[in-house]
């Protein structure tokens, strides 16, 4: 592969998504040889690439605009997360956390009922338990769909956590979705003392 040719798989397979050591070795090996063309290239775009070798995966991300410069079009997609698919995602990296202090292990392996009960705790007692595991199979879908979530081979129901949630759900992340979740406590609380 020529190193036009390699530069171009690299910067399309990022601009598709998540790049990782352990999905495409290949890709992953191209892509630590020509970092500093890819940096170059990507910043000509307005972009970032951040690349952990560490922990094995790389990504884009959308320039911060300077002061007084008009900010480019965005090329990577910004998601809006609803309160249940944050809550999902701080529930995984806290879990994630917990893991990494306590096990000697690489990967956490997660069952959907695991999933579901983590989930549970948070999530309002309903009559209608089929439709929360929906919703809950529906967030576990989008998990895997964003990358945060690997299935694993062979299975219907059990999930790796992926590291690059680390990347994306760091403690400042936290720290302000605990400020969310203890605004909408308070708000639904007092929701529930008006009826």
């Amino acid at each position: 592969m020529t190193d036009t040719n390699a530069l171009s798989v690299v910067v399309v397979s990022l601009m598709k998504g998540i790049a990782d050591r352990e999905s495409d070795p290949l890709l992953w090996q191209s892509l630590i040889g020509i970092q500093a063309r890819v940096r170059d290239y990507v910043a000509f775009l307005g972009l970032d690439l951040v690349l952990d070798e560490g922990e094995g995966f790389a990504y884009l991300r959308q320039r911060p605009a300077e002061e007084g410069v008009p900010e480019l079009p965005r090329l990577v997609a910004r998601r809006q997360l609803g309160y249940q698919m944050s809550l999902m995602l701080a529930m995984l990296r806290k879990k994630l956390a917990e893991f990494d202090a306590t096990s000697g292990e690489a990967r956490l392996i997660l069952g959907r009922d695991d999933i579901v009960e983590m989930m549970r705790v948070f999530l309002a007692d309903t009559a209608n338990q089929v439709r929360l595991n929906s919703r809950i199979d529906a967030d576990i879908n989008r998990a895997v769909d964003m990358g945060f979530l690997r299935q694993l081979r062979g299975t219907d129901n059990r999930f790796e956590v992926r590291r690059i949630l680390k990347a994306f759900v760091d403690a400042q992340w936290l720290a302000d979705f605990d400020r969310r979740l203890a605004a909408y406590r308070s708000h639904s609380s007092s929701e529930q003392a008006v009826e």
